[in-house]
């Protein structure tokens, strides 16, 4: 399917860039993208695929506004841009999936506004806090060049991170393709090295989200050295509207290491 592009003014300062993909009689999809400082378009594919999707840019990303004072650069504002996004579209109700801290976004957006969404996929992400030692045990994450800062920065870390976040060898010229295109800024990057940045995880998220029985898929690649897979099915343990689904040969760009797998257990947790 073809995405539909608009910018969508959401606040007197703000406009997001939105993807979309032909509506459908379903209930909608949104997608939050991860970064923060990246853009959506590297989880185009294989979402292009299912109708309803809609794919914004957040606030400082991609070809939403920029520029802004970095007080601007705070979850709750996410949150109330992506809710004011519904009203705009005249969204009632809406599934979300948040993929990697768009996973944690996502957490943040259901707590905020339960009865806006119907169901969750957490992708890459995890409700569960990793602990510190989770990967004592492995060599660390390849790191960019020194004394990059801000766009150049987010882009060298990307392309750095290529031979640990996507698994298979043989994907990995998309993704360094679908890093190539996407417009990376560092609008994030300035409140994050400061320090103002608040953290975007929700305290206590794994109870409150169980009260709300609000039904939740964890899709998960197995060798992700970001958030481990063992996250999920803990979460999924202690949850019973959740639901592990852990992706062998995939690291955290689990929707590029498998594709078809990927999104066929969205699929199948989404109808």
């Amino acid at each position: 399917m073809t995405f539909r592009e608009s910018l969508v003014p959401v606040a007197p300062d703000v406009t997001l860039f939105v993807a979309r993909t032909p509506e459908s009689a379903g209930t909608p999809l949104l997608v939050i993208h991860g970064g923060p400082d990246w853009d959506h378009t590297y989880l185009r594919d294989p979402l292009h695929r299912l109708p309803g999707v809609v794919l914004p840019d957040l606030r400082g990303c991609g070809r939403s506004t920029r520029g802004l004072p970095s007080s601007s650069y705070t979850w709750d504002a996410v949150v109330s841009d992506l809710l004011a996004l519904f009203d705009v579209l005249g969204i009632p109700e809406a599934d979300v999936l948040g993929f990697s801290t768009g996973g944690l976004i996502a957490q943040r957006l259901v707590l905020a506004a339960p009865q806006r969404f119907r169901r969750m996929v957490v992708a890459s992400s995890s409700i569960i806090p990793v602990p510190p030692d989770a990967f004592a045990s492995r060599p660390p994450r390849p790191s960019p060049p020194p004394g990059l800062v801000g766009t150049e920065a987010n882009r060298a870390s990307a392309i750095a991170a290529a031979s640990v976040d996507v698994w298979r060898p043989d994907a990995r010229p998309d993704y360094l393709d679908r890093v190539a295109a996407i417009r990376f800024s560092g609008d994030w990057w300035l409140p994050w090295t400061a320090g103002t940045l608040p953290p975007v995880r929700v305290p206590d998220a794994a109870r409150r989200l169980a009260d709300l029985g609000l039904p939740i898929l964890l899709l998960h690649g197995r060798q992700d050295t970001i958030f481990p897979a063992a996250l999920a099915n803990q979460a999924a343990a202690h949850n019973p509207a959740a639901r592990a689904v852990i992706l062998d040969d995939a690291a955290h760009m689990t929707h590029i290491d498998q594709p078809a797998a990927w999104l066929a257990a969205l699929t199948d947790f989404l109808t």
